[in-house]
Parts: C-alpha cells; structure tokens; sequence
C-alpha cells in the first residue's frame, strides 16, 4: 500500500512536469491584456479573451496572473480547445465581490467545462464569502451562494499549490471528469462556515489528492455517487466535518462509489473523522472497496462513524431504512482521542446490513480512557488490537 501510495505522488508529480515543460509554448500576462491589479475592476473580461487565445491555439499555452489583487465577478473557461496544455499560472490573488448579490444567480465563481489539459497552479482564489456565512447565520433570507471553483466534464487536470478562501459555499468541485491530480492545495474557510466543503468529488474517475491542508466549516472532502478510484494521502483536516463518502442515497436511482482510499491523514478537533453517510430512504447507491489506513484523530467527536440515518437538520427526515448498501472496508492502524465516549459508531441500515467491515490495529481513547463502540446492523471482522473492542456481528 505504502508503494501504492509513493506511486501516485511520482505520477502526479511527473504529469505536472510534463505539463509545465510543454506549457512554455505562449504566454497571455493579464496585465499585459489591459487587467487591472486594484482589485476593483473586473477582470473578468480580460481573462475571458486570455482564455479565448489560449483555447484557440494548437500550441501549449499559460495564462499568467501577476502578484496583485483581480477582482473577478464571474468567469467561464470553457472548451473543447484546440491544445491539450492549458495553464493558470497564479501568483497574485483572484477576489470576489464582498456583495452577496453579485453571484446571487450564479451557482460557480470560476468554472472550466470541457477540457482535455487543464492545470491550475498556485495562487489564492477568495470567495469573500464572509457576509453571505453571516446572512446565513442570522436567519434572513440570503443567496444559496457560488462555489469558488468547478471544474466539469474535464480530462488530465492538475491542481498544484492552489489556496481558496472563504469561499462563499463549496470551495473546489471536480464533477464528471478523469484523471485529477491536485497536491499541495490548502484551503481556509471558518469552522462555521455553512456549507463550505473544501474539496467535493462526484462522478468523476482517477482522482489524486495528496499533502493538502484542509479547515472548513463542513467536509474537508466530501465524495458523491459516481466516485470511483480516488486516492488521498497525506490530508491534514480541521477544523470540518472530516472526510465522509456521501451524502448517498439522496435517489432511488443513483450510480456507487468504489475504490476510495484516504491514507497517512491527520484530523484535529474535527466534528466526525472517516465517515459514510446515507439518507434513510429506497436507494440503489452503494459505496464499497473503501480503506481508511495510517489515520490519526486529534479531539475528533466521531471518528469512525457509518451514519445510514444521515439528517443534517433533524427536520423533514425521510425515517425509512436506507436502501444503500455499504460493503469491504477497512480501518486499519487508526490511534488517536476522541472528543466523545463512542469513538465507533456504526449504525447500518436494518435491510442492507453493512457487510465486510474490518477493523485492524485500532487504539482510540476517551478522557485517557479506552472509548466504547456501538454497532446495529454492522458485519465484519476484527484483527490484532483493537481499542474500543469490536462489536461487529
């Protein structure tokens, strides 16, 4: 596994090699186009016809953003292009506006759709979404708010060295795309930010995650149906909700996860550690093939939990058995204290009991105290040491 894992940051690291090397072709300098570094004027236009270039060319190409501050209201990058070497090459900082209004009506800030080579490398993005948490927490009426970055239905992407802040809702989104290499990403949103996932993949195939710092007021990471081979590695989260497989089961119909993998990761006073969460109602989701290796939990309140009663709320709970059957994981060399007694908590669905759940090398205390486990309708097996004792049937 650990030669797995080394694999993964060779490769990752060899295709940003790649993809800068080739890069060299053109360079579109933003300021050159006519942007502005005061962070008031928009600069969305500019980089749209930066963009524009780019795509057109047959050559390998980098659009360059300076040291400075770029307000950007919104912007679209879409393709196919003509060129599969596109950088975002960022050493200044791309801001939103601080009015809630302005993205009132967009569901994302940045978004790139339908490319083959897409690297975005360093920077910050800030989403200043400060006043919209604020709105939010208040009880008015307010914007449901834009993800600061999305990236769909896009081939061959890396993400080096990136920072997002505050961002308004989801910090960066990966929907329907293949191969997705991101190291070094950090991203810094307020532990009660709402709705502020740090990183959400879905529907999308071959994704890396790895060295990433991650604090946030919802999932560090957060994984959807139609997930399949990810790899994450060397994550620190917290403060957040932790890494968590689901929200699955939101339809009847809707495609699994497999082959999910978080190793050598850090949580630290975080509100769950490794969790799958189901809604409880007919679904034909499943998420299996799931390893959770080499985990540290810092003052974690739930960290190994399989929640197949998930209602956020506790308002309008659908209350029936969730259809989604959970099936092959592994927790293994997982030591640490949690912030509550239950350190294990498995609660299955009573038709679709979790099967094959494997519990190695487990040591998780409570007030210096070994911490209780508590399982309904879990199935597995427990190897070597395993503090709080299992309780799988």
């Amino acid at each position: 596994m650990a030669l797995l894992g080394t694999l993964h940051v060779f490769l990752s690291l060899l295709l940003l090699f790649f993809n800068h090397a080739w890069a060299v072709g053109l360079t579109f300098n933003i300021v050159n186009l006519g942007a502005k570094s005061d962070g008031k004027i928009d600069v969305s236009p500019v980089l749209q016809t930066a963009w524009t270039k780019a795509c057109d060319s047959s050559k390998p190409t980098t659009i360059y953003v300076p040291k400075g501050i770029f307000y950007v209201r919104s912007v679209s990058f879409n393709g196919p292009c003509k060129n599969n070497a596109i950088t975002l090459l960022i050493d200044g900082t791309l801001v939103a506006s601080p009015n809630i209004q302005v993205l009132a009506r967009t569901k994302s800030w940045l978004e790139f759709s339908h490319i083959n080579g897409l690297s975005i490398v360093g920077g910050v993005i800030d989403g200043q979404g400060t006043a919209l948490w604020d709105c939010k927490r208040s009880g008015k009426s307010c914007p449901n708010g834009a993800r600061s970055l999305q990236i769909n239905d896009t081939k061959n992407v890396n993400i080096w060295s990136l920072s997002s802040i505050n961002s308004q809702m989801f910090n960066i989104v990966v929907h329907g795309c293949q191969n997705v290499h991101m190291t070094g990403v950090s991203v810094s949103s307020a532990g009660d930010s709402p709705n502020t996932d740090g990183i959400h993949v879905q529907q999308s195939s071959n994704v890396t995650i790895l060295n990433s710092n991650i604090g946030t007021g919802d999932d560090c990471i957060s994984i959807g149906p139609g997930t399949s081979n990810l790899w994450m590695e060397n994550i620190t989260c917290g403060p957040g909700h932790g890494i968590s497989i689901g929200s699955l089961g939101k339809g009847a119909e809707e495609d699994g996860v497999h082959n999910v993998t978080v190793i050598s990761s850090t949580f630290t006073g975080t509100q769950n550690g490794v969790r799958i969460k189901s809604w409880g109602r007919p679904s034909n989701g499943f998420a299996t093939k799931v390893y959770f290796q080499r985990i540290i939990m810092d003052n974690v309140k739930n960290p190994i939990i399989i929640d197949e009663n998930y209602c956020p709320h506790h308002k309008n709970c659908p209350g029936q058995a969730s259809g989604v059957k959970v099936s092959n994981v592994t927790y293994e060399d997982i030591t640490g204290t949690s912030a509550t007694e239950i350190a294990i908590n498995f609660d299955c669905s009573p038709i679709n009991h979790c099967t094959g759940l494997n519990l190695k090398d487990i040591k998780l205390t409570y007030e210096n105290q070994i911490a209780q486990a508590s399982c309904k309708n879990a199935e597995g097996t427990a190897f070597g040491v395993v503090e709080p004792s299992s309780c799988l049937a």
